[in-house]
This record gives C-alpha cells, sequence and structure tokens, in this order.
C-alpha cells in the first residue's frame, strides 16, 4: 500500500467573518483510515472539512494525494458530501438524477451520463434502500430520504477519499445500520472516509481515529475511546499509521505536524 497520505494538513486557519474559526489544525490521513471529527456545535467540524476540499479559503498547507490542494484537479478521487446539502433545493430532479450527478460533476467536462453513470447510480440506489423512489423528485423525500440520496450521490463515482458532514443526521435505525455497512464495505477496499459526527452508532467498530476539536483546535486525537467519543471495542485492524494520542497546548497550532 502506498504511503503518501490521502490528506496531509499542517497549520490549517480559517477566519470566517472576521472571527478565527480553525486556528492551526494539522491532520493527515493514509490510504484506507477511517477518521471521524467530533467536537461541540461551533467548535470548527465543518469548516475543517469544507477547507480540506477547497471550499473555503484557508492559511496553511494542505494536500491532497501528494498534490497542494491548489494543484489539485483529480476530483474524481474524492466523494464530498456536505452537511446540509441544498443543491437540487427546489428543482425538479429525481432520485435517479441527483445520484447520477455525483458522477459527472467530478469529471474534467461535464456531460451526459454514459450507461455505466446510470448503472452504478441504479446500483447505489439500490444500496442505500431507495430504489422504489429512483424516479420521484427528491424535494417529494423525507429529510432522511433526501440524506441517503445525498450520500448515494458522495459514492457513487466509487471515490478514493470520502468526506462527510454529519452523513447520518436525519436517518432512522435500519438506515444508519444500512449506511454503516456500505462504509464498512468501502473501508475494506482501501477507501479513505472522513466524517463529521456528533455521535459514531453503529459506526464505531469501523473508526480507526478520532479527531476532537475545540473552539479551533484539536482537544485529542487518538483512539475513539477518548474525550467526546463513545467507548466501543475496536478490532478493525488496517495497515496504515498508529494512532496517536496528543495533547493541546494553550494556544496556537499542535507542534510537529505529524497526525
Amino acid at each position: 500500500m502506498t504511503t503518501t497520505p490521502v490528506i496531509d494538513a499542517s497549520g490549517v486557519t480559517v477566519d470566517l467573518a472576521g472571527t478565527p474559526v480553525l486556528r492551526g489544525v494539522d491532520l493527515r490521513v493514509m490510504p484506507g483510515e477511517f477518521v471521524t471529527i467530533l467536537g461541540a456545535n461551533g467548535s470548527g467540524k465543518s469548516t475543517l472539512v469544507r477547507a480540506l476540499v477547497g471550499l473555503i479559503p484557508h492559511r496553511g498547507s494542505i494536500e491532497l494525494f501528494g498534490t497542494p490542494l491548489d494543484r489539485f484537479h483529480d476530483h474524481q478521487r474524492v466523494g464530498y458530501m456536505a452537511q446540509r446539502p441544498e443543491v437540487f433545493s427546489g428543482v425538479p430532479a429525481t432520485v435517479t438524477e441527483v445520484v447520477v450527478s455525483g458522477a459527472l460533476s467530478r469529471r474534467p467536462r461535464f456531460g451526459w451520463p454514459t450507461r455505466a453513470d446510470r448503472a452504478a447510480a441504479a446500483e447505489m440506489i439500490e444500496r442505500v434502500g431507495l430504489a422504489r423512489l429512483a424516479k420521484r423528485p427528491i424535494t417529494h423525500l423525507s429529510g432522511g430520504q433526501q440524506q441517503r440520496a445525498h450520500i448515494a450521490r458522495a459514492l457513487v463515482a466509487d471515490p478514493d477519499l470520502v468526506v462527510m458532514d454529519e452523513p447520518m443526521a436525519g436517518i432512522d435505525a435500519h438506515s444508519a445500520e444500512v449506511f454503516a455497512d456500505l462504509l464498512g464495505e468501502l473501508d475494506q477496499r482501501g477507501t479513505a472516509i472522513v466524517m463529521v459526527a456528533h455521535e459514531l452508532g453503529p459506526l464505531a467498530p469501523l473508526v480507526d481515529r478520532a479527531v476532537h476539536l475545540d473552539a479551533g483546535l484539536v482537544e485529542y486525537e487518538g483512539p475513539a475511546q477518548g474525550p467526546g467519543t463513545h467507548d466501543h471495542a475496536h478490532d478493525h485492524a488496517h495497515s496504515s499509521e498508529p494512532a496517536v494520542t496528543r495533547p493541546v497546548p494553550s494556544q496556537g497550532p499542535l507542534p510537529g505536524g505529524d497526525a
């Protein structure tokens, strides 16, 4: 397995409307790692993942697959799901159209969907339990069903890195189990996963490392039994770097940059 980090971020700092939100965050994610970002509301979780995929300006260094973010163009390798996906809000797009768009939007040139695109979308829609609703406008679905459609959209192109912001919000217990099974298969295939969450639920056995933010700083980084996480028996082995618990300085970025 390659030793090049999927994400290598150092000293990531973000100010929004003149307010510091991230204050020198370091994060390294290796191929096949499942890392969850935890913390209270306002701790900077969503801001961090948005910075990692280039959606908001930042200071510091971010590399994806060994390439600086500002020169990274291999977007089909990254699947991203926002906390509150609104790109199709008010548009009469069907579930199938929404999911297929996940394959098209990461191509260098946007075009018509191929037969393979439609087949991949149909499979993913089936996997998230929405097959009977595939032709229904997404605006006619419940909040939880819409969330599952956007999860399918993020995964349809079989990315090497999946970044998700609160994907479990609004889905019922059965859907959460289905989602956990799906992410477990991706994890076994070597897909790196970075997920913002309030709690882990059925995903807990999959998580390799938890990163807990507090006021824009990394408060804890290590096994998912530490501060802000829920204890679980972790028996899911990976060949990636071992987790390391780091103390937090009183202010400023963490030293060293190795996660």
